[in-house]
This record gives C-alpha cells, sequence and structure tokens, in this order.
C-alpha cells in the first residue's frame, strides 16, 4: 500500500496548468505550428473522409494500424471504447475552446468522467476502458471540426505515435482508505502509453509556445496517474512520466542549466463563471514547486489569480486544503 499526502507546500511559481494531464486531448492550437511537409503528409496519407458539419474532415490513419487494429490492441478484459462514445462524452463539453492549449486537461477529465459515468450504468462486469488513439483523434477533430492540418500539435504528435489510454474505475483497484478529506465521488488509474515499434522512442517532447512562460513538454512512454474527483474540485494524484520545465524568462534561463522537473500532481476547481483554477506540483533536485494559473474558457491563462476576485480566492483556498489517500498499488493496465 503507498500513501500520497497533498498538504501545503512552498510555493513556487514555476510550471503552468497544462503540465498537469496535458495529453490526449491535444496542446497547441495554432494552425501555423503544422509544417508544409506535415500537411503534405497528411494529403498524402489521408484515407477516410468524414462530414463535420460545413467542414469536411479528412483524417489520415497510420499505415500499420487503425480502428480494425483497437481491439487487438486492448488488454486486461478492458472494453474497447468506440469513436462515437467518445464523440458523445466530448459533444457534452460546453462553454470553452476545446482545442486551445491551456484546456486539454478539463476536456480529457471530462471525457474520461463522462465514460466511466455510462460504464458504471450499462456494464454490470465494471471492465476497464480502452480508449484508442485513432478513436480519439476522430472523435477530436470532428467534435472541434478542424482538418487534420490544423489539429493541435500535441494531438497529432500522439496519434502519430499511437499514445493509447486505459483506465480501471473500480473503486477496490484504485482506493485502499480515505485518510483525510471529503470522499471522492469518482476514481480511476489511468495509463496513457505506446507500443514498442522499430524506430519508436522512449519519449517525445513538444514546445507549448502559448504559455506564460512558455513550456518545454516530455511525455514518456508510460504516463500514470489518479484521477480523483470530488463534487467541488479534481485531483491528479501520483503523476508519473510527465516532465516540463520553462523556456522563457529568468525561470527559463535557471531550467536550462537544471533541466525538466518533474510533474507530481494537480488540482482543480471551476468558478461560477467558468473560469478554470489550477494548482499544480512539480518536484526538481529534491526542491518542490507549486504554482497555481487562472485559465479563462477561450483558453488565456495566467499566473495566480486576480486580485479583484475573491470568489477565486476561495477556490485555490479549497485546492490548498490537506487531502490524504491511501492507494491500492497501481496494477499493469497497459498491454504488453
Amino acid at each position: 500500500m503507498m500513501r500520497v499526502v497533498g498538504g501545503r507546500v512552498r510555493r513556487m511559481a514555476t510550471l503552468v496548468a497544462v503540465l498537469s494531464v496535458g495529453v490526449h486531448a491535444g496542446a497547441v492550437t495554432d494552425a501555423q505550428q503544422a509544417t508544409p511537409a506535415q500537411k503534405a503528409d497528411v494529403a498524402q496519407k489521408a484515407s477516410v473522409v468524414r462530414d463535420s458539419g460545413d467542414t469536411r474532415v479528412a483524417v489520415a490513419r497510420p499505415a500499420d494500424g487503425g480502428l480494425g487494429a483497437t481491439d487487438a490492441r486492448a488488454a486486461n478484459g478492458a472494453r474497447v471504447v468506440s469513436r462515437e462514445e467518445i464523440l458523445e462524452a466530448m459533444r457534452h463539453s460546453q462553454g470553452y475552446a476545446l482545442s486551445a492549449t491551456s484546456n486539454a486537461p478539463r476536456l480529457q477529465a471530462e471525457v474520461l468522467l463522462f465514460l466511466i459515468s455510462r460504464a458504471r450504468e450499462q456494464d454490470p462486469e465494471q471492465r476497464p476502458l480502452f480508449v484508442g488513439h485513432q478513436e480519439w483523434y476522430e472523435a477530436l477533430l470532428e467534435r472541434t471540426g478542424l482538418p487534420p492540418e490544423r489539429a493541435p500539435l500535441c494531438a497529432r504528435k500522439a496519434w502519430e505515435m499511437r499514445q493509447d489510454l486505459v483506465l480501471d474505475y473500480r473503486w477496490e483497484r484504485v482506493i485502499e482508505e480515505v485518510v483525510k478529506g471529503p470522499r471522492p465521488r469518482t476514481v480511476a488509474n489511468v495509463e496513457l502509453f505506446w507500443r514498442d515499434r522499430p524506430g519508436s522512442p522512449k519519449k517525445f517532447s513538444y514546445d507549448d509556445l502559448q504559455s506564460d512562460p512558455t513550456l518545454r513538454v516530455t511525455q514518456k512512454q508510460l504516463i500514470r496517474y489518479r484521477l480523483i474527483d470530488y463534487a467541488d474540485r479534481r485531483w491528479y494524484a501520483e503523476v508519473s512520466g510527465l516532465h516540463g520545465r520553462p523556456t522563457s524568462g529568468a525561470l527559463g534561463l535557471l531550467f536550462k542549466i537544471l533541466g525538466e522537473a518533474r510533474v507530481v500532481e494537480s488540482r482543480s476547481a471551476l468558478s461560477a463563471d467558468g473560469l478554470h483554477i489550477v494548482r499544480g506540483r512539480s518536484r526538481k533536485l529534491g526542491l518542490t514547486r507549486v504554482g497555481s494559473a487562472t485559465i479563462w474558457p477561450d483558453g488565456h491563462a495566467r499566473m495566480g489569480v486576480p486580485r479583484d476576485r475573491p470568489d477565486l480566492r476561495v477556490l485555490v483556498n479549497r485546492l490548498k486544503e490537506p487531502l490524504e489517500i491511501r492507494f491500492r498499488p497501481f496494477e499493469v493496465l497497459a498491454p504488453e
């Protein structure tokens, strides 16, 4: 058994909210980030065309895998989630820019929690859920109405790497005991991964040029975290496999020397008018760094919270409250 304590730690504003769990859902949104070579590659490899409102969305498929290969990739009795189910979940996410950099973790969490809710109702066996990279990518393009050449750069990179996701939402597989804080309403062990292939890397990085400061984000081949959902906040606990560092300003110069920090946890809450307050924690060389950020629905973000919003300060204080959970050991979910 393992114990995780989320208490008060020294405040040092550093890595922004998008380092939390900004995977699968996509990150950099500027279409100009796509190179001419990427655009040509999309045009050459596109094999499926779907009608998404006024936009014809061409969905390219990897040469050695796609929808037909998904069932074979699932393991440990997981149920494969269809593109239609993912799209339905994404359609329930409203009121904010779904493809904006800083909104990526929010979209991912909302989709996963929707899928868990449906699975609880419809699957008496409560099997783990397998979310394939192809299904997610197609659903994201259709939901946003973006053609592949304008897809979020990180989403396209995850698709190219064939980064899949599997989660186990059975309480007894995640929680041993809630020691301090309220009882969560939903919990899940989450793994993101890609399989070994000839020439496949063990990690990939991308530059988020829309955050302030700008960031270098690195995702390893296996990312794990605990998704803990309360009525008034969310907690990403025991994060592993996700690293990052600022690349601009004074912090950028410092981290150029120190190297990347490891993301440990992130907490978030929503205000009544839709602002997303995120508080993340990272570690480097034995030091713990904590930072809070405010994310507006259009995706622009600022460190801290506006001084004229005492209601947001209440949310920050809520995210600082001690939470302690004794977790069950993390069982292997990803296929070998």
